[in-house]
């Protein structure tokens, strides 16, 4: 079992950054993909990026690439989105998320993650 705690949202202007920070825990979670999926309210769950905690393969959805940036501190288990230019459409809770398999990185799939934090809440003002 992988528990992840995340923190670092808030409300930022349009244009901003913030930076959120995951931190897992589990006895073989070095080994998986961990990463972030929104949700913003009336839509499904989307996938934002994903990192491979031992690797640092990265993968993001195309709507954040250039923008947001994925990375790992791997002694600490814990990943960071730093989140540039945001915009309002970037509203939404984002959750962090385990796979062990790793098949996420390519699939980019939200089902293909099997163990999820509480999720922080992002809101971007215009």
């Amino acid at each position: 079992q992988v528990q992840l705690v995340e923190s670092g949202g808030g409300l930022v202007q349009a244009g901003g950054s913030l930076r959120l920070s995951c931190t897992a825990s589990g006895r073989t979670v070095s080994s998986y993909a961990v990463g972030w999926v929104r949700q913003a309210p009336g839509k499904e769950r989307e996938f934002v990026s994903a990192i491979t905690l031992n690797g640092g393969m990265t993968s993001y959805a195309d709507s954040v690439k250039g923008r947001f940036t994925i990375s790992r501190d791997s002694a600490k288990n814990t990943v960071y989105l730093q989140m540039n230019s945001l915009k309002p459409e970037d509203t939404a809770v984002y959750y962090c998320a385990a796979d062990p398999s790793r098949r996420v990185l390519l699939t980019k799939r939200v089902p293909d993650f099997g163990s999820w934090g509480q999720g922080t809440q992002v809101t971007v003002s215009s």
